[in-house]
């Protein structure tokens, strides 16, 4: 593995300069764990039903349809949401203002059960995640994957980038560059692999003193495709 200062330089020198790079990082801003801790439950479910609707549509069909989602889930409400009637999910199907996956629409029953089971253990959903360390953050994957319900893999990495926590993403220009970097030989296939990659990423992040969310768009962004 290259030292990240020489690997940040590349892509500085390709976005043309420190400044402007940085400014690219900005876009995807990591929240300080006292912001996520804040954050009301209802958010959290609401972001974890975005980026599970959004897996397979278009995003600007779910930005469209928002509105309509907020308001057919009651705001989101975790209580409202676990204790789902089977008339309600019944009416979900048929509710033409959001997009009518019926193991999507439980996903958000079987999530704010979830989240109400967290909150009974931590004082809140917010709180479990803002306390992670991020040392271990395929850690916190594993229990998305293994608690929550369509939070595996890309989505669960995409909604804890949602709600502020540091995430690295595997996406292809990330594994190419990891490949690239000597960190894995193939695209991660198990815990094996997952843990090389956050060994790689805990090495950079105290080389150069940024947090995982920059520490994968770099790394995207120096494979000729662009970055994520």
């Amino acid at each position: 593995m290259r030292d990240f200062a020489e690997i940040a330089a590349e892509v500085a020198a390709r976005k043309g300069g420190a400044a402007a790079l940085e400014r690219l990082l900005a876009e995807t801003p990591s929240r300080e764990p006292a912001a996520i801790a804040a954050t009301p439950d209802d958010r959290i479910l609401a972001a974890m039903t975005r980026r599970i609707f959004n897996a397979g549509f278009s995003s600007k069909v779910i930005d469209a349809k928002w509105p309509a989602f907020e308001a057919a889930f009651k705001g989101f409400d975790p209580h409202a949401c676990a204790f789902m009637t089977d008339e309600r999910f019944d009416a979900l199907l048929q509710d033409g203002g959001i997009v009518r996956n019926g193991a999507k629409i439980r996903s958000v029953q079987l999530n704010a059960r979830f989240l109400l089971d967290l909150a009974a253990e931590h004082g809140s959903a917010a709180r479990f995640f803002a306390a992670w360390p991020d040392g271990d953050y395929v850690g916190l994957l594993a229990v998305l994957k293994d608690r929550a319900s369509h939070l595996g893999g890309d989505s669960g990495m995409r909604f804890l980038r949602a709600i502020g926590k540091p995430a690295f993403v595997t996406t292809p220009d990330v594994v190419a560059a990891l490949i690239r970097e000597g960190v894995l030989t193939r695209p991660p296939g198990g815990k094996r692999d997952l843990a090389a990659v956050q060994d790689a990423f805990n090495h950079w992040s105290a080389q150069s003193g940024r947090d995982l969310t920059q520490i994968s768009r770099i790394l995207a962004m120096s494979v000729d495709s662009g970055g994520h």
